[in-house]
């Protein structure tokens, strides 16, 4: 037992008995030695309940075994020539040096011992981590109820692979900011720990660290080798193709293409800056890259003067965002890192393919339907088979594309009120409703707003030759099928204006390529099966055709 820490409670006291020490013995004696080593003078009782702690060294203090009983019944009388022993008092126990001068020791202010990533949890009082700094978030800054605040976050790598998030608010981001650097080692200590929000959160870790006001940074400037640079799960182009939406990757390629950087209004109404780049790799699969933000000036201005002057760099990206909507690209976030040519092995062999043949390899890209849908390697099915096959029962969504006309709308309510808070480079979007102060009021956010945003909720009605069926469609699908916002489409119906009608009028009856999610779901005691629009494209007439004459075959070699 190695004790860190002790309050006095009786700095001095009698000694109890008149100890001896035995000739054969040459160990010290405290007030408190084993009953087996002294006995008690004539007479007296000697009963003691005390324990003393004395140290063995400067810093390892040891405890030992208080007496109990009454020592005379158990301890043997020493032979009249023992030697008569005057015990030392040992001194009380001091704080060491770098603990000196807090008053009087209520709680363990030892340093923590270090732990890994993996080990951490909000049941740990002390915990300490040494880990390397991969990203670094910029700082934040937002409003509430509570008034006006700012925040900035950064991710940690330890030798054992775990990952976690620390974020830092308001006063602890003016200490910590400046401090914290990429790249560097830091032993973090202290913060309360909470479950990490995998919507914004890609670590390994199930918590997130916020640090406090006792929380500590201290760097260690002679790690070097230790702890790795920064942690790779490479997934190939042609498997981020059969990625879900939002998914976060790391991603790996050549680059071939580069952008210039565009202004875009977000809409929130703050501006930002957007570049897209096209990566290929050996899996004969291209994808669009977009940076957002300092990305676009900063990496992406690097690459575009590199790619004008022939020299293709291997860009390595860490946790880039995958989107679906009009094919399959992946987006930076706060949190991402790009590596220009880096030392990695991935990227030597990339360079190697590419500097021999890779460059004049032919590649499908994967975004913005450069290949037509209906060529893709799709699951096809009517609108009858969606229920003939039990679409949707298991225990994960069936993903298909069902070509169908859309023949009716529900007006009487097609959008929601959504929340226009931007956290890193996502909208919240979830409902927000009028609070008593007249502005709108976000649940999860905890703000409130002056102005809310519309999205679309849309109910529609589908239907093929084999029959019809009810779907959903948010957002983005929602502007495909009717053209216009959902906020345009929501002022025309509040103002009584014609275009209202013209626009429902005008999305009805057209054929469409729909990529639906089929899943049941529970709503109160009822289970049904319940399929959202996550895509919508139109029919490209050769393509189709190229499409069922390649079904044709199919079927017709398959007799």
């Amino acid at each position: 037992m190695v004790i860190l820490n002790m309050e006095v409670l009786v700095p001095e006291c009698e000694i109890i008995g008149n100890p001896v020490l035995p000739p054969e013995s040459g160990v010290s004696i405290s007030n408190s030695m084993r009953a087996d080593q002294f006995n008690s003078a004539p007479g007296s009782t000697a009963r003691s309940t005390l324990t003393t702690v004395t140290r063995s060294n400067e810093n390892t203090p040891v405890i030992q075994r208080p007496m109990t009983g009454n020592p005379s019944n158990m301890i043997p009388r020493p032979s009249d020539n023992a030697q008569v022993f005057q015990p030392t008092v040992q001194p009380s126990y001091r704080p060491a040096p770098n603990y000196r001068n807090h008053g009087t020791i209520m709680k363990n202010d030892a340093p923590a011992r270090i732990i890994p990533i993996s080990a951490l949890n909000p049941y740990q009082g002390r915990w300490a981590i040494k880990a390397r700094v991969t990203a670094k978030g910029e700082i934040r800054r937002y409003h509430n109820t509570k008034g006006d605040g700012k925040v900035f976050s950064f991710d940690l790598l330890d030798s054992d692979g775990g990952e976690i998030r620390a974020t830092c608010f308001n006063a602890l981001v003016d200490r910590f900011y400046e401090a914290v650097e990429i790249g560097k080692v830091y032993v973090v200590s202290r913060g309360s720990l909470k479950p990490a929000k995998k919507d914004y959160n890609h670590l390994n870790s199930e918590w997130e660290i916020f640090l406090e006001s006792q929380s500590t940074i201290e760097l260690c400037p002679d790690e070097n080798s230790s702890i790795p640079a920064m942690r790779f799960t490479f997934t190939s182009i042609d498997k981020i193709e059969d990625s879900e939406n939002n998914a976060i990757v790391d991603v790996i390629g050549v680059v071939t293409s580069v952008n210039p950087s565009a202004t875009i209004q977000r809409k929130n109404g703050m501006e930002t800056q957007k570049r897209t780049i096209t990566l290929k790799d050996m899996s004969g699969r291209s994808v669009e890259v977009t940076m957002w933000g300092d990305f676009c000036n900063r990496e992406g201005l690097q690459l575009q003067e590199m790619v004008e002057r022939g020299a293709f760099p291997v860009l390595a990206v860490k946790a880039g965002r995958v989107n679906d909507y009009s094919g399959k690209s992946v987006g930076t976030i706060s949190s991402s890192q790009l590596l220009i040519n880096s030392d990695l092995a991935e990227a030597h062999n990339l360079r190697q393919w590419f500097d021999c043949g890779g460059r004049d390899a032919s590649s499908q890209s994967i975004s913005r339907d450069f290949t037509p849908a209906a060529s893709r390697n799709e699951i096809r099915k009517t609108v009858a088979q969606i229920k003939d096959d039990g679409l949707g029962m298991g225990d994960k969504p069936d993903w298909v594309t069902v070509k169908a006309t859309v023949v009716f709308f529900k007006t009487d309510s097609f959008c929601y009120t959504a929340c226009p808070n931007v956290i890193g480079d996502r909208q919240c979007s979830k409902k927000v409703t009028k609070s008593d102060s007249g502005n709108w009021l976000c649940d999860k956010c905890n703000q409130e707003f002056t102005e809310c945003d519309y999205r679309y909720l849309l109910q529609l009605q589908i239907q093929d030759h084999t029959g019809t069926a009810w779907a959903t469609a948010f957002q983005e699908p929602g502007e495909e099928l009717l053209g216009c916002s959902a906020r345009e489409l929501y002022m025309f119906k509040e103002n009584e204006d014609p275009r209202y009608t013209d626009v429902l009028l005008q999305g009805l009856y057209r054929q469409y390529l729909l990529r639906l999610k089929v899943k049941e779901e529970t709503y109160g005691d009822e289970r049904r099966v319940k399929n959202t629009v996550f895509k919508v494209e139109r029919i490209d007439p050769s393509a189709e055709s190229k499409f069922l004459l390649d079904h044709i075959s199919r079927l017709t070699g398959s007799y």
